[in-house]
């Protein structure tokens, strides 16, 4: 039996809930004699405890599991007869005896409901689409990337079937050097600041500004003293802030040699027949792909800011605290995977408040869109978002047994296309303005967004 719903808050409430005593202990003496008959205790044999025994091995335990399970039933009964969308899981705490009806043990509940989300109006939301286009130069920068992901190096001044890497054989950009260096502070080394045999490549930003600036222009055996000023948040606590003196010697020399661009390069990306122009229709359009991908996604999260502005909410904060130790869970694991040790660093709930209560304020909304205008991800929808994932993959069938095989996979795929359909809903309605983004602009702000 549950009393009247008592309103604490916007969205707080409250029931009582009583559960007669005589019904809890017929509950528990039938679990009790279930458990007997398997029981076990010294002097007797499974099964033949005496049911003394038994319940004072067990009845406390089958007591509280009695209780959570009535209390439970009769919460979930209480809330459905009062037509409750309960947010989270209710706070369950006992009365005290005497306010309890006699023979009933009674408890409060304490919960949230879902909010009512109230839209604005659409027409009045101002939103930015994303348009960005992909040239030659764009192919043509991608095509040197690829080409410089193939390099290989030769020693330089020695000749070979690609050269002899030009009349210059001093250390320049682009090279890779291989050097002796020492650095003291001082008068003393300190520890990291020594290597023998240290390769990197000139130009490539790998070493401090001052360290690549005084290699380059060394021949082979030549050495070369220079100050260096070690930033104050350079990683090494020892030396930041500090300025130590180093020399160095070039041990080695070799200069970068490119794959040309002809078919063998054409065939090493996937191009049968080593077919220039067919090679490069496929980087445009994989550019086109991974563009329109992240064109798209800003254009959703100016959607996601625009629905934001015009909806009126109140957050259960119950929902809130489950998405922080969703988020907190996420961010150990992750850091562990990293290798990093996560048992003495502390996850203050409030680095994932703001994160959260964004994602439960949007979910509300979006599921109030949804539902509103019938947005509901088709099948037909979903196959196509599979298949347009399978694309991008040499064996598209093996992707769509992926997905198509585990219905945890179809969920976040149906999720997809579902914010996708609310995306083209806000976009039919709202103020939409084209903001044309530059290729570079576009990559290297999705890059830091991740």
């Amino acid at each position: 039996m549950a009393t009247a719903v008592e309103t604490l808050d916007k969205l707080a409430r409250r029931i009582t809930i009583s559960v007669p005593m005589s019904e809890v202990q017929a509950e528990v003496e039938k679990r009790l004699k279930v458990r007997a008959k398997n029981a076990k205790a010294p002097g007797f044999r499974p099964g033949k405890v005496p049911m003394k025994m038994v319940a004072a091995q067990y009845g406390y335990q089958v007591e509280t599991e009695v209780l959570n399970d009535k209390v439970g039933n009769a919460f979930n009964s209480a809330a459905n007869e009062n037509n409750l969308r309960v947010a989270g899981y209710p706070r369950i705490e006992p009365k005290a005896s005497a306010d309890a009806p006699e023979g009933t043990i009674a408890f409060d509940a304490t919960f949230e409901v879902y909010p009512e989300v109230k839209l604005g109006d659409l027409s009045q939301a101002e939103v930015e689409r994303t348009i960005t286009t992909v040239s030659d130069a764009e192919i043509d920068k991608t095509i040197g990337i690829l080409r410089k992901q193939r390099v290989h190096y030769h020693v330089k001044g020695e000749h070979g079937a690609h050269g002899d890497g030009g009349p210059v054989q001093t250390a320049q950009n682009d090279d890779q050097v291989t050097i002796d260096f020492v650095g003291i502070i001082d008068g003393v080394e300190f520890p990291g600041g020594k290597a023998d045999n240290y390769a990197f490549v000139l130009g490539e930003g790998r070493m401090l500004p001052e360290f690549e600036a005084a290699t380059v222009g060394l021949k082979v055996d030549e050495a070369k003293t220079f100050p260096l000023s070690f930033p104050d948040d350079y990683h090494g606590k020892d030396v930041a802030g500090k300025t130590a003196e180093f020399t160095i010697t070039l041990k080695k020399l070799e200069w970068a040699h490119l794959p040309e661009l002809n078919e063998e390069f054409a065939k090493s990306l996937g191009v049968e027949d080593g077919d220039l122009t067919k090679m490069r229709a496929d980087i445009k359009q994989n550019l086109e792909r991974e563009v329109s991908g992240r064109a798209k996604a800003k254009t959703k999260d100016s959607v996601m800011d625009a629905l934001v502005k015009v909806a009126e909410l109140d957050v259960p904060k119950a929902l809130v605290d489950q998405d922080v130790e969703r988020l907190s869970e996420m961010t150990r694991q992750d850091m562990t995977q990293r290798g990093m040790d996560v048992k003495s660093i502390p996850f203050p709930p409030e680095l994932f408040t703001t994160q959260a209560e964004r994602r439960v304020r949007l979910g509300l909304i979006l599921a109030e869109v949804v539902k509103s205008n019938n947005l509901q991800a088709t099948s037909e929808q979903v196959k196509a978002q599979v298949e347009e994932f399978a694309q991008s993959y040499e064996d598209p069938k093996e992707v769509l047994k992926y997905y198509f095989g585990d219905r945890q996979r179809l969920a976040e795929v149906e999720a997809l296309v579902l914010e996708e359909n609310v995306v083209k809903y806000v976009l039919g309605l709202s103020k939409v303005t084209d903001k044309s983004v530059g290729f570079d602009e576009l990559m290297a702000n999705n890059q830091q967004a991740g």
